[in-house]
């Protein structure tokens, strides 16, 4: 059988296509010669991103929607995606006790069900074919208790751990299929804005963290973190007690400001 290789593939599909991480990818992956399909909410952001790729397609689809993720998929299969790009996501910042919940639930919806739902289509599809790649965009966060941004910590330990679930089902099962995830700790992008959060530690450039992805992806490679303060990070998760690392990750989350207390 040939060997599965990362630039054997044609198209990839980007979720979260429109801002930082996902348009860094939709960047990086063009230049290599891939044709793109790209998913946001914002229909403008999606012009521009067709004006800035001839011949990409793009999707609008708010996949908070579990609908618009089925949807999705159903896209994948009619532009033969042979790479999904599961990036899209948000976080939400303060105390457990005084966040909006609807902001939250969106966050679930998004962080968990989508990356969720997202995941299983394309593998379901990638299998029947006998080829495919998936990464799964995470955060260093998944590794650590997240006081502060508890609901996010959580939804990125569920993308971390599912992963790595599957990766082994896959594994030990001989599929052709690949897939990744992604765990970069900061990255200067609009995440902490949305996020409602300033006086964040600017972190890696997302060119950077892309680029660093895909030679991670193009070997195998199931777990991809940038950054050696990152993995630093990550080893220590496993080497501290859970107490004394979300300690740590209170007292830095603490630091910051919500934007609406500016």
């Amino acid at each position: 059988m040939k060997k599965d290789n990362l630039c054997d593939k044609k198209t990839a599909l980007i979720t979260g296509a429109t801002s930082g991480i996902g348009a860094e990818f939709a960047k990086q992956l063009s230049a290599m010669g891939f044709s793109l399909i790209l998913t946001g909410r914002n229909r403008e952001k999606l012009l521009r991103l067709s004006k800035k790729y001839p011949g990409s397609v793009t999707v609008e689809a708010d996949l908070r929607k579990k609908e618009d993720c089925f949807r999705l998929i159903e896209e994948g299969k009619r532009f033969s995606a042979d790479i999904l790009i599961n990036c899209a996501g948000m976080g939400v910042f303060g105390k457990f006790s005084e966040t909006d919940i609807k902001k939250e639930t969106d966050m679930i919806d998004l962080n968990v069900r989508a990356c969720h739902i997202l995941f299983k289509g394309f593998l379901e599809l990638f299998e029947s074919r006998g080829k495919g790649y998936i990464l799964n965009v995470g955060s260093v966060a998944g590794f650590l208790p997240g006081p502060l941004m508890s609901g996010y910590y959580a939804s990125k330990s569920y993308v971390l751990r599912q992963t790595e679930a599957v990766y082994l089902e896959l594994l030990y099962n001989k599929s052709p299929v690949k897939v990744s995830v992604l765990c970069p700790g900061p990255v200067q992008t609009d995440f902490n804005r949305n996020a409602g959060i300033t006086g964040s530690f600017k972190g890696i450039t997302a060119e950077e963290c892309v680029r660093h992805t895909i030679e991670g992806m193009k070997k195998g490679r199931l777990l991809i973190i940038p950054a050696l303060y990152t993995k630093a990070v990550a080893l220590g998760s496993k080497l501290l007690p859970a107490a004394v690392s979300g300690s740590v990750c209170y007292i830095a989350q603490k630091g910051k400001k919500r934007i609406t207390d500016i």
